[in-house]
């Protein structure tokens, strides 16, 4: 009941200090006017998007205010994506995207990376601290397979944890809270939710990044932006595929995802 009581007062603050910092804004920038912006509506429109309608206008939005409020943007978005993460909320994607939107290719990408295996760690520590008990409750066949895996797979561990990320037979969220109580290192779990996300994580800034820039289909299939569209694909391609040449002769797996659980198939 105290670790229940702990996570309500931790989510609390958190929500109180996003929903602060979303209320406060600094003054509106005169530097420049966007038409289809109504400044007399910012403060209700800053939400997490749910479509890609509220994303774009999310991110004509925030580029708006950058212009002169770099700062708050940048904590606001640190804020909120931290928020998502840490408590396992459904939807990253889409700040994913946004970032690429906001800060472009390089920036966007090293804010989504840094956040991803930030907010991860977070969520790992909440569960270690508040949760253990009640996801073993919640998931108890989902927490004994991935154990049982997590030993069968000691000797190259940081490689299965990549084989996860990248080929998720667990969600990403489940994965988070329950690499504590499968006794998952926090470092092993550091660096592979900052590589094995990476591919990911550059699909969404890349597609923020020309949601940014296209306007119409014309400038969509231009030939920079078929270029661009195929280094996106060979950046998602190129490590899975070695990481699943790897697992072929390493990695202890004899499993398939099946309704997001990792289930045990007897090699014929």
């Amino acid at each position: 009941m105290r670790s229940l009581f702990g996570l309500f007062v931790v989510v609390a603050t958190a929500s109180l200090y996003l929903y602060s910092l979303s209320l406060y804004l600094p003054a509106v920038p005169r530097r420049r006017a966007l038409p289809t912006l109504n400044i007399v509506d910012i403060p209700c429109r800053l939400k997490f998007p749910s479509d890609l309608e509220e994303l774009r206008e999310l991110a004509e939005l925030l580029q708006f205010y950058k212009a002169e409020h770099t700062g708050y943007v940048l904590l606001l978005f640190c804020s909120a994506y931290l928020y998502k993460q840490s408590f396992a909320i459904p939807g990253s994607s889409f700040l994913n995207i946004l970032a690429g939107a906001i800060f472009g290719s390089y920036q966007g990408l090293l804010l989504a990376c840094m956040l991803t295996t930030v907010g991860s760690t977070m969520c790992y520590l909440l569960s270690q601290a508040f949760g253990k008990r009640y996801i073993v409750n919640l998931f108890p066949d989902k927490v004994s397979m991935l154990q049982r895996k997590v030993e069968e797979n000691q000797d190259c561990l940081f490689f299965f944890l990549l084989f996860l990320r990248f080929f998720p037979m667990t969600p990403n969220w489940f994965l988070n809270m329950s690499a504590p109580i499968v006794n998952i290192p926090i470092t092993f779990f550091f660096g592979s939710v900052f590589i094995g996300l990476l591919p990911y994580n550059f699909i969404c800034v890349q597609t923020g990044v020309m949601l940014s820039e296209v306007s119409s289909l014309d400038d969509l299939f231009s030939w920079e932006r078929l270029v661009q569209l195929l280094a996106i694909a060979c950046m998602a391609l190129l490590p899975g595929a070695l990481i699943r040449r790897f697992s072929q002769r390493r990695l202890k797996l004899d499993a398939q995802a099946q309704n997001g659980l990792i289930t045990d198939k007897k090699v014929q």
